[in-house]
């Protein structure tokens, strides 16, 4: 695995692997610091040198793959496992009835047609698990009748015996090891790893997708027209209308889309042929806000390397000079998913499959 990489190369791989997911401006900065190099200036070099790592870390089953923390809008990198099968599944700390509490977390979150990416944790511990037993006994492989008749009584009464502590102690495991997060006010959303790692699972599953990224919209508005089903991620809502003269309605409907850009992102433009200069970034709009990425053999970064829109502008102030830039990308999809490496293993990729429910606000 280690053959044509560097040192510095494993430094970034043992990070990823004893720290989690890192924020991209983290990782930049470990970057710079290690190679003397400004990953936004020399974008070709990081890209080239992620790439490098996935080629190695293919061997074992292993990705560094990106996205974006949909409730604060940041990048965040990660090292994941690819596959799911019963050798991986062996790596996981976790108890049958502990994933299974876990993919009931994941359904109940994903089906709330209001996308607002949570539910509370009152209604997580209430969570019945029969439908999973079910699942997991189905997937099982076809033994005669009679064990098929055990597996089945035997299951569910593991899940039924789940008790509210243990249920309890599951959320706070499954929050420190970053699938789950748990708010101060009480409510249980998506960790990044499971931003990181369901991917794929999002998409079978017909879990809606923000019109915008076409990635899946677990926390987003939605239009309010009550006959559309779009819903558009909070940072793509700003990637959106982020020029003055854009029309603040639904792309697909036309529906006036109620929104306010504050006034430092606004995108000014001295006419209209003319080159667009951003004025000077708030704290928030200095952080890059770019689709899910996904570091693969065939490429890197946005879907067929394709960057669009892409200016540079200086601005001087107190004689230093700023460097502004605008990116468009669409998202580039793996075919295959896996948990954070660190943590736990593929049984949380291998979800079983829900009916899709109605993507309208109930």
């Amino acid at each position: 695995m280690s053959g044509g990489l560097s040192l510095t190369h494993h430094v970034i791989i043992q990070a990823l692997l004893s720290r989690g997911p890192l924020k991209e401006k983290d990782l930049h900065s470990m970057f710079e610091d290690l190679t003397k190099k400004n990953p936004g200036t020399d974008r070709r070099l990081f890209d080239a040198f992620i790439l490098a790592i996935n080629k190695a870390l293919t061997c074992a089953n292993f990705e560094l793959r990106g996205c974006i923390n949909q409730y604060d809008g940041q990048v965040y990198y990660g090292v994941i496992n690819t596959v799911s099968d019963e050798q991986s599944k062996l790596g996981t700390k976790y108890t049958v009835p502990q994933i299974a509490f876990y993919k009931a977390i994941i359904e109940a979150i994903v089906q709330g047609g209001t996308a607002e990416g949570f539910i509370s944790s009152i209604d997580a511990l209430n969570l019945n698990l029969d439908s999973q037993a079910t699942l997991v006994s189905s997937s099982q492989s076809q033994g005669s009748q009679q064990q098929s008749q055990e597996s089945q009584q035997h299951v569910p009464y593991a899940f039924k015996n789940f008790t509210l502590s243990q249920k309890d102690k599951t959320l706070r495991e499954l929050a420190k090891d970053l699938w789950l997060n748990m708010t101060a006010d009480g409510n249980v959303r998506l960790g990044v790893k499971s931003f990181l790692d369901l991917r794929s699972w999002f998409r079978s599953n017909d879990v809606p997708s923000c019109q915008v990224c076409n990635e899946a919209g677990i926390k987003a508005e939605l239009c309010k027209n009550e006959n559309c089903t779009v819903r558009i991620h909070h940072y793509c809502l700003k990637q959106l209308f982020s020029q003055i003269k854009a029309a603040k309605v639904c792309p697909s409907c036309g529906t006036s889309w109620p929104f306010t850009v504050p006034k430092a992102e606004y995108v000014q433009t001295e006419d209209d042929n003319g080159p667009r200069q951003s004025q000077r970034a708030t704290g928030s709009k200095g952080k890059k806000r770019r689709a899910n990425r996904i570091v693969e053999d065939d490429g890197v970064g946005c879907s067929n390397q394709d960057e669009l829109n892409e200016r540079r502008g200086s601005q001087h102030d107190n004689g230093r000079a700023q460097t502004t830039r605008t990116r468009s990308c669409r998202t580039h999809e793996a075919d295959t998913v896996g948990p954070g490496a660190s943590q736990s293993s593929s049984a949380f990729s291998d979800l079983p499959r829900v009916t899709r429910k109605s993507s309208r606000r109930v």
